[in-house]
């Protein structure tokens, strides 16, 4: 993968830290967004799907490890890095930070060369198959295109809504594998939006209308999949 899409989301509330950390790994040529607390960072994770998170412990509204704890819980987000970007070094706070699933910690201030190579050391544990998955999955006689946001059947191109994209997106990461309700609404909807479990259903029942009622099953008391006939 080409450091041109390689997409890094930067969180923290010192408006320096994100100057300084951003104007180096741009310099590297990564794609880079920032966040100044947990919650904003949670909603831009779920739009852009980074492939690194560095992420400061401290912040006010929510902290670096509650937002990482709940990152981990979207199942759209299983695959990205996550290292914790802090001054801080105390034992209880690292242990804390491994615990709520972080990857790894960058300690500050750190050297715009060390920083580099730290970034550079975690980016290689990405997974080529998962990164070939961001940006489309072919199955069968369908394309998803995350980019521009289609779905190709055969040769039609079809347009779908945001969060019916998504949702679809989300089922066919996985073939045949159930997703439940709860982590549906979690990956799609995210934990701050108040949704019914209807929402689902109706979601799923447009998408069957437009893509076809075959390929999304309902497995009941559970959740759904995306299954090719």
């Amino acid at each position: 993968m080409k450091k041109k899409d390689i997409k890094i989301l930067l969180v923290d509330d010192e408006p320096d830290i994100i100057e300084i950390v951003g104007y180096n790994l741009k310099k590297e040529g990564y794609q880079i967004f920032t966040a100044t607390n947990g919650i904003e960072a949670i909603d831009k994770a779920k739009k852009i799907y980074p492939h690194l998170i560095l992420l400061d412990v401290m912040m006010p509204m929510m902290d670096g490890v509650e937002a990482c704890a709940k990152i981990r819980k979207i199942q759209a987000l299983n695959d990205v890095i996550i290292a914790f970007f802090t001054a801080r070094n105390e034992d209880y706070s690292q242990l804390a930070g491994f615990d709520a699933g972080a990857d790894d910690y960058i300690t500050k201030p750190v050297k715009p060369k060390v920083l580099v190579s730290k970034v550079k050391s975690l980016l290689r544990r990405l997974k080529e198959d998962n990164t070939d998955k961001e940006n489309s999955i072919a199955i069968g006689d369908i394309i998803i295109n995350r980019e521009e946001y289609f779905v190709q059947k055969g040769k039609t191109k079809i347009i779908l809504p945001r969060k019916e994209f998504e949702l679809m997106y989300l089922l066919a990461s996985k073939p045949d594998k159930v997703f439940k309700r709860d982590t549906i609404l979690e990956s799609v909807w995210g934990s701050d939006v108040v949704v019914g479990g209807r929402t689902i259903d109706v979601h799923i029942r447009k998408l069957r209308e437009k893509i076809g009622d075959g390929y999304f099953k309902t497995v009941k008391g559970v959740g759904y999949k995306f299954t090719i006939k």
